[in-house]
């Protein structure tokens, strides 16, 4: 029996069992964005939350219950996104809820849960989500200031102080911009050029020639989590302009190199460890997390594991460590993740707080390049 039928066959049982035995099921919702145009997010996600659900309820469940898994599919759609979080908070009962995958989906439903007092485990990057910090909302990828500032000490010492900043108009790239421009000063970084593009566009050559034009910019930022990624460093190397291309954490899956051919050929980016696990020390901290997590998942779905499933992945080693801990009370439940300490994910080592809900520090990113198609240190 693969994964997916298992739990498919567990969440039938679920539905199935007497109100006796569906005391002893302890039910965790889910929103992600498995279909449309985030679905590179979603998707993996997922999958991810299926395989480690399967996994749990094999090994005997937490505290001997098993888990239903209920993911409701947003599409990456705001609205749909509400409307499943007031169904798994009210109808389903959830103990608590992962996702959902983007950033402006989380920000809409942020205030639900905060009001129904559910905690909430975003699988979405923007800083937004945990600063200022809400009792019942947390998140695992890493906080997008960071990521700033990891790019910005990069052309530090590439002697890079001028740029141009490009952002997709979603919630991500909206609160990408702003971190962008407010850090830019101390770190001695002139944003000379700063344009926004649609998330649907595929075609931004018009954009690229306007910011080409400016003999100032030494240097561009693209902030993204859309497959405009691939199509501004195609268009960017096909106006032969052979500028420095940073682009954000949301770079992070090997499909949008292949989607650029070539031209992701140089493309630098902060991102977690996943994606270089097998060129990490033996004793690092989370190189064993790391490479069992994507050797399982690999094994499972028989594609490439990236970091945007490993977010899904921390969020539930979070939540079954906070469960394993507290119990499914919800206000108990909550405390307990805010307690978590040296808990070591995909995407560093998690630490939280009353004052850090996303538990990371700036040493969770490593800076990354792409050669000869594939991701590696930029050290290297």
């Amino acid at each position: 029996m693969n994964i997916r039928t298992l739990v498919v066959s567990l969440a039938a049982l679920c539905i199935s069992a007497s109100p006796v035995m569906a005391a002893d099921t302890i039910k965790i919702g889910a929103i992600l964005a498995v279909t449309g145009p985030a679905s590179f997010l979603g998707g993996p996600e997922a999958r991810t939350l299926e395989m480690l659900v399967a996994e749990t309820n094999a090994a005997g469940g937490i505290d001997s219950k098993q888990v239903e898994l209920i993911i409701k599919d947003s599409g990456a759609n705001p609205e749909k996104a509400i409307s499943f979080a007031k169904q798994l908070i009210e109808e389903e009962r959830v103990v608590a809820v992962i996702g959902p995958s983007t950033s402006g989906e989380t920000m809409k439903v942020k205030k639900i849960f905060e009001q129904a007092g559910t905690p909430l485990i975003s699988c979405a990057a923007a800083e937004v989500i945990v600063n200022p910090v809400a009792r019942y909302v947390f998140k695992t990828p890493q906080n997008d200031s960071f990521a700033v500032r990891k790019i910005y000490q990069t052309m530090q010492d590439m002697g890079i102080a001028k740029i141009a900043v490009l952002a997709g108009n979603t919630g991500f790239g909206k609160a990408g911009k702003e971190q962008l421009t407010a850090i830019a000063p101390e770190m001695g970084i002139e944003i000379v050029e700063a344009e926004v593009y649609d998330k649907d566009a595929n075609d931004l050559s018009a954009v690229v020639a306007k910011i080409k034009a400016n003999p100032d910019v030494q240097a561009v930022v693209n902030w993204s989590i859309v497959p405009a990624q691939a199509i501004v460093a195609k268009n960017i190397r096909q106006a032969g302009w052979d500028v420095p291309l940073f682009q954000s954490h949301g770079f992070g899956n090997i499909k949008y190199v292949e989607t650029a051919g070539a031209a992701a050929e140089g493309i630098i980016f902060p991102a977690g460890r996943l994606l270089i696990a097998d060129q990490l020390a033996d004793d690092h901290p989370q190189k064993a997390v790391l490479t069992s997590y994507i050797t399982e998942y690999e094994k499972n779905f028989d594609e490439q594991a990236s970091t945007f499933g490993g977010h899904a992945y921390d969020a539930y080693i979070v939540l079954k460590a906070a469960i394993e801990e507290a119990g499914t009370d919800r206000a108990a439940l909550r405390d307990a993740i805010e307690g978590i300490s040296g808990l070591a994910g995909t995407g560093g080592v998690f630490t939280f707080s009353a004052d850090d809900h996303n538990g990371l520090d700036i040493d969770s990113f490593e800076m990354i390049t792409v050669k000869a198609g594939k991701f590696v240190p930029l050290a290297q």
